[in-house]
């Protein structure tokens, strides 16, 4: 059979090299769709789990990873032999920033080094990590045709941006529509052809690889900019004693024109913060300033030092220096009611709150611990999340609550608590006197 009837009868094989947030949960819908599913990760122990059908994903639960392993559908693996045999492979692996915010995309490289090995003809190979417009046809590409053969002929390539969001219960994987880019027309048919095999929302071709990594940039910096401006505004409020939530609540009663964003610590994860950089990166070979991009990036990198001065201001209300301060930090995830610490204001503010000579601990029921270490002290320090129970609050002189997670009594902490500087407006009412929000 030919790719197109492989892809009908969901007889290809499909590789997925990153069992991550984004190749874990894909390679259960492709089982679940009756793909045969190979996972490659290079961490042994991802490849482990994944095998005794034990999640590590928060999105992905072990009783659906246990029945697509039993199945035979999906199976792990700690090598890129699988490629050899498979129809289909999708490169989900990470494109981090360096401390320069310079992408790295060595994982990607090294990816379609281990794919050109095992190249052969009627393939597919799909990019889906982030990164800046131009990798899949000027990076990829030149690797994958030392091989002799034909694009568009003999193999075929496309970028198809993922767009999973981490603990959403509103959108899973099948129901967020997606964008596909090939390099010539067969490679974006046969890429839609096989997205709309197992998505049940709808797939969206575009004119090239490039438009397609371009969409996932303009996504992320649409957010980046929104957010940190809303930021920005967030402070210009707190020193006109403007509460910026109820401003924001107000806002959206306009019926169209306005979209709310809402103030946070800082904007982190595995997207958001990154992905407009990679834009910066680009932008700079055709001699361009995204001057949006870096003063948004600015502004968020400058939120965890505004919220110290939040903590500090706060304590100092109440004659307490921060030195011997008992802190609690409430949730130290990205954001609520997930096991990811991406990019978390936590690192920062905990770093600094130790520098400073507090005593810290944090709360937080998906992160049992949580190491930081702070550049000009050059140490490192691994807490463990304490056991939560309101009885503890009379401990700490305040709370500093970063992450906003679900399931808790809020009324009951700000009654409990001295002081709380709440960075997520997790406290709806605005009765009580002893919380300060950003």
């Amino acid at each position: 059979m030919n790719l197109d009837e492989l892809i009908k009868n969901r007889k290809a094989k499909v590789a997925i090299v990153g069992l991550g947030y984004v190749g874990l949960p894909t390679a259960v819908a492709l089982a679940k769709a009756g793909y045969r599913v190979f996972g490659i990760d290079i961490k042994k122990e991802r490849v482990n789990m994944t095998n005794r059908g034990k999640s590590y994903i928060s999105d992905v639960s072990s009783e659906d990873l246990k029945k697509s392993i039993k199945s035979k559908k999906l199976r792990a693996f700690h090598n890129h032999l699988p490629l050899k045999n498979s129809d289909i492979i999708l490169i989900c692996v990470p494109t981090p920033l360096d401390k320069n915010k310079i992408p790295d995309i060595s994982y990607i490289l090294n990816t379609a080094k281990e794919i050109g090995k095992y190249l052969h003809k009627n393939q597919l190979i799909i990019l889906e990590s982030s990164t800046y417009p131009g990798t899949t046809k000027e990076i990829i590409l030149p690797i994958l045709q030392k091989s002799g053969f034909r694009v568009g002929k003999d193999f075929f390539l496309a970028y198809s941006p993922e767009r999973i969001d981490p603990g959403n219960k509103d959108y899973a994987l099948e129901d967020i529509a997606r964008v596909v880019g090939g390099i010539t027309k067969k490679c974006t048919q046969l890429t839609a052809q096989f997205y709309q095999s197992f998505i049940r929302a709808e797939v969206f071709s575009v004119s090239s690889s490039d438009v397609a990594e371009m969409t996932k940039n303009l996504e992320n910096t649409f957010r980046l900019v929104n957010i940190s401006m809303i930021n920005e505004l967030a402070l210009l409020c707190g020193k006109m004693g403007i509460d910026i939530w109820e401003v924001i609540t107000a806002a959206k009663t306009k019926p169209y024109g306005f979209t709310p964003f809402y103030p946070s610590p800082k904007v982190s994860g595995h997207c958001i913060p990154l992905d407009p950089f990679y834009l910066s990166y680009k932008a700079k070979e055709y001699n361009f300033g995204v001057r949006f991009i870096e003063l948004a990036g600015e502004i968020n990198e400058q939120m965890p030092h505004y919220v110290m001065a939040k903590v500090i201001w706060v304590l100092n209300l109440k004659a307490k220096p921060v030195r011997d301060s008992k802190v609690l930090i409430w949730g130290v995830s990205y954001k609520k009611d997930i096991e990811d610490t991406r990019g978390s204001a936590a690192y920062d503010i905990i770093a600094d709150l130790i520098r400073k000579g507090a005593k810290v601990d944090y709360f937080d029921p998906y992160i049992p611990k949580f190491k930081v270490k702070h550049r000009i002290l050059k140490k490192s320090a691994v807490l463990k999340s304490i056991k939560y129970s309101p009885k503890i609050l009379k401990n700490y002189d305040l709370v500093l609550i970063l992450t906003d997670h679900s399931g808790f009594d809020y009324d009951k902490l700000a009654k409990k608590s001295k002081l709380i500087v709440d960075t997520r407006n997790a406290i709806k009412s605005r009765k009580y006197k002893n919380i300060y929000r950003l």
